[in-house]
């Protein structure tokens, strides 16, 4: 397995399908927000080759969940299949 240094950086992920109930939002050069139906879920932070995960509706209290190298994995760590909205606060 090659080190991470040999890793290539990230491009910048295509947009989710239009008809998604999960949708990412690139906020930054290096961070994606990750939507359920139009709620923040969580933040992606993109670090070198790999993704930080981070899970909250507000990126200064959101938590670390997950590092991964794949993209789709990252987003299921903030919105796995059939997790329902947060609703009110």
């Amino acid at each position: 397995m090659p080190s991470l240094k040999e890793l290539p950086l990230r491009r910048p992920q295509p947009p989710a399908p239009a008809d998604s109930a999960v949708r990412w939002e690139r906020v930054d050069p290096d961070r994606y927000e990750i939507l359920l139906l139009d709620e923040t879920r969580g933040y992606i932070d993109v670090v070198g080759a790999v993704f930080v995960v981070l899970a909250g509706p507000r990126y200064d209290r959101a938590v670390e969940v997950l590092q991964t190298l794949d993209f789709e994995r990252a987003v299921q760590a903030v919105c796995p299949a059939g997790t329902p909205p947060a609703g009110p606060s």
